[in-house]
């Protein structure tokens, strides 16, 4: 089975029957999918050290009626599907993401019951727009056409730490990942204290700090109040292994 098969197949899997039945003979999700999917091989772009970057956000454009379906039936419910969807492609295929994956959906007036446009672009952890204005996919029941209007995105210096797939620039002096929403990055695993870890990035290096957590901290295996991180490190809390990218030898 195909990469392109299985990515579908799942899709259909995720979407439950009520959405299936929603959209019978309008779009379908596995169609919007396919073609964020599709968006994402278009666009990768190869970097030093082996990243693939490829775009993080889409704005998915439909028609009044299938849009007003789409709400009907539950837009955030539908793209956590797709969300879902493309991380796995993304970890499938060894794609890197500045920031987290986003889906939107809007009403164009200009489009007919069937037809939907994908713009995609790549966002930064932080809200920093790599990419002002993304390419474009237009489609009808599967069918996609393709122009390019935007620009490569600049490779990060900042470190970056990867989280099941997910990778987050660290832009900010200091990052809090926990389990509780005062976090800069929230990570769902009940292992994981509210206020886990501090990230910080200072004149000697990344040092990632333990606040008290109950469970504690590990880098490389080794438990830690504080440590110096160096590029490909794995830190370990709860069940959730995050590994830390220097960022050293990119241009921004």
């Amino acid at each position: 089975m195909g990469v392109l098969d299985r990515f579908e197949k799942g899709v259909e899997r995720v979407v439950s029957s009520a959405f299936a039945k929603a959209f019978r003979s309008e779009v379908k999700p596995v169609e919007i999918a396919s073609a964020i999917r599709k968006d994402m091989d278009d666009r990768a772009a190869s970097f030093s050290r082996g990243r693939t970057v490829v775009p993080n956000t889409f704005d998915v454009e439909l028609g009044e009626s299938d849009h007003e379906r789409v709400v009907e039936w539950g837009e955030d419910a539908l793209a956590d599907e797709i969300i879902a969807a493309a991380a796995e492609h993304a970890r499938e295929q060894g794609f890197s993401l500045v920031g987290p994956l986003a889906v939107t959906f809007s009403a164009k007036p200009d489009l007919e019951t069937g037809r939907f446009r994908v713009h995609s672009s790549t966002v930064r952890a932080g809200g920093e727009q790599g990419v002002p204005q993304g390419n474009q996919h237009a489609g009808q029941h599967g069918d996609q056409q393709q122009s390019w209007t935007g620009t490569v995105p600049a490779p990060p210096r900042h470190p970056l730490i990867d989280i099941d797939g997910k990778r987050y620039l660290l832009t900010s002096e200091t990052t809090v990942l926990g389990r509780g929403n005062e976090s800069d990055i929230v990570v769902d695993d009940t292992g994981v204290s509210r206020r886990h870890v501090e990230i910080r990035r200072t004149p000697r290096g990344v040092v990632v700090t333990d606040l008290g957590s109950t469970n504690g901290t590990f880098v490389e295996g080794n438990r830690i109040t504080a440590a110096t991180l160096v590029d490909g490190n794995t830190v370990t809390m709860g069940r959730t292994r995050l590994l830390f990218y220097s960022g050293e030898g990119t241009d921004a």
